[in-house]
């Protein structure tokens, strides 16, 4: 399985051509960048410019971007207003929130990539049939701008209820959508358990967020390093395994305060996982 490691677990630092150049030798091939606006403002010219700078001659590939989830730059502590979220039922509202998706898929244009990661709804959001039109909407038109750009668009299982696997593929029936799957593991552990989930979504599968955690709380703990982590590894790299080599090892991890070298210690990851089975 190729090897893609995620902006996420430097997101709340500024992405910085020194920074890729960190995970560029560390021998890491590609990336999935985050849209938090506090570390790739999508909406600030020169910073995506300076980047397309850097991939025109770079090593290191852009294999996705993570869709926004806040359009703030503070992690979306300036209040609800701030959310991100395309099953908005105030079409003026859902409106703003594509805008600002299509300005994350902009990026496109100076660093070509293949996916958009997305999310229907919020942690924790219930299901409606309205939620569901309301995200059919959206998609319908992020679609449209997405493929003029060459990107495809992946939805993503979450912890809430339009998202779960079983919810996503009743989506996709009900609105003919031809979309993709990104399996998260850690988000399936949360849920109907990763076996169950793989077993719904993998016919649509085409890429991965890989971490671990309680079966709780979605911590991002590094695989088989971390204390408190309850994923069943070996099942789960047979699993993704399965999938054929066109679905990459993706690593979306969360920054440990006091970690020494975690590009070191996402590739001691990356080792082990591919060690297992």
């Amino acid at each position: 399985m190729n090897r893609v490691l995620s902006t996420h677990l430097f997101v709340n630092h500024r992405l910085t051509v020194a920074l890729l150049n960190r995970v560029m030798q560390a021998g890491i091939p590609a990336v999935e960048i985050f849209c938090a606006r506090q570390h790739l403002d999508y909406r600030n010219r020169a910073q995506v410019m300076e980047l397309g700078h850097w991939f025109r001659d770079a090593d290191l590939k852009l294999h996705s971007l993570h869709s926004p989830m806040y359009s703030d730059e503070i992690w979306g502590r300036s209040g609800p207003q701030s959310v991100v979220n395309i099953t908005h039922p105030v079409k003026a509202d859902r409106l703003k929130m594509v805008d600002e998706i299509k300005r994350a898929l902009e990026v496109a244009e100076v660093v070509p990539f293949r996916y958009l990661i997305q999310h229907l709804g919020a942690s924790g959001e219930e299901f409606s049939e309205r939620k569901v039109e309301s995200a059919f909407s959206a998609l319908e038109e992020l679609g449209i701008f997405a493929r003029q750009r060459g990107v495809q668009i992946l939805l993503e299982n979450i912890p809430n209820q339009l998202s779960s696997a079983e919810r996503l593929n009743y989506f996709l029936e009900v609105t003919h959508l031809d979309l993709g799957f990104v399996f998260d593991v850690g988000h399936a552990n949360i849920g109907e358990g990763v076996e169950a989930a793989f077993s719904i979504m993998k016919k649509r599968i085409r890429s991965t967020h890989v971490h671990d955690n309680d079966g709780k709380e979605d911590k991002h703990l590094f695989p088989l390093k971390a204390e408190g982590g309850t994923v069943d590894w070996k099942q789960t790299m047979t699993l993704l395994r399965s999938c054929g080599d066109q679905v990459p090892l993706l690593l979306e991890l969360r920054e440990v305060e006091r970690m020494e070298h975690p590009l070191d210690q996402a590739n001691e990851v990356f080792d082990r996982l591919e060690d297992l089975g």
